[in-house]
């Protein structure tokens, strides 16, 4: 089977790592070869960039440091992880990508989307998720959830800017729709998991 590169968006809180639990069962169950990663992070350096982007003590962060941040553990995460697994046929399932950074840094860090991706491009090397699984869902009922766990540096920036995020990435559905699915995240899990898995099996064929 060719390598194919699933990516899952959202707001914080949306359900990414429930689908995504269920997505690996239902991998191993159909005895697909498969990863599952993340962003940012998903290799040493990547979990590194990780830590700092996401630290509660880091509040003076530039946002235009915060973006090339991003930026340069997804360019790690391609060069180490998804190409590697690719180019071995296998499926890459990633919690979060390139339209998270356009969403969050883009617009809830008013940098502005062209910047945002024009950063980004020159560390992707021409990758782009076959698909693209969207959790549509209110912002602030996921919120809730997170913040109610105590919550990282960027879940804990209240809710106007989760609300810009959200906006944003609605903004970003009709500028970038290629290969991106609205998956209703408001659903049961079983029925959020059955509309993710009618998608999934389209490109899988």
């Amino acid at each position: 089977m060719q390598g194919k590169f699933i990516t899952l968006e959202g707001p914080d809180g949306s359900g990414k790592s429930t689908l995504i639990n269920l997505i690996s069962e239902y991998m191993k169950n159909k005895g697909i070869s498969f990863i599952i990663t993340r962003e940012p992070g998903g290799t040493p350096i990547g979990e590194e960039i990780r830590d700092i982007i996401l630290d509660n003590n880091n509040t003076n962060m530039g946002a235009e440091t915060e973006a090339l941040l991003y930026a340069a553990a997804r360019s790690q995460h391609i060069h180490e992880k998804i190409i590697p697994a690719l180019s071995e046929g296998k499926i890459v399932i990633s919690d979060r990508f390139l339209l998270s950074s356009l969403a969050y840094q883009g617009v809830g860090r008013g940098l502005g989307i062209e910047n945002v991706k024009m950063i980004n491009d020159f560390g992707l090397r021409g990758i782009y998720p076959d698909l693209i699984l969207f959790l549509y869902i209110d912002p602030e009922i996921t919120l809730e959830r997170k913040t109610t766990l105590g919550g990282d540096r960027l879940e804990k920036e209240g809710k106007d800017f989760h609300k810009r995020v959200y906006e944003g990435y609605i903004e970003l559905l009709k500028k970038y729709p290629k290969n991106i699915c609205k998956i209703d995240a408001s659903k049961t899990v079983e029925e959020v998991f059955n509309q993710a898995i009618v998608e999934i099996e389209k490109i899988l064929i």
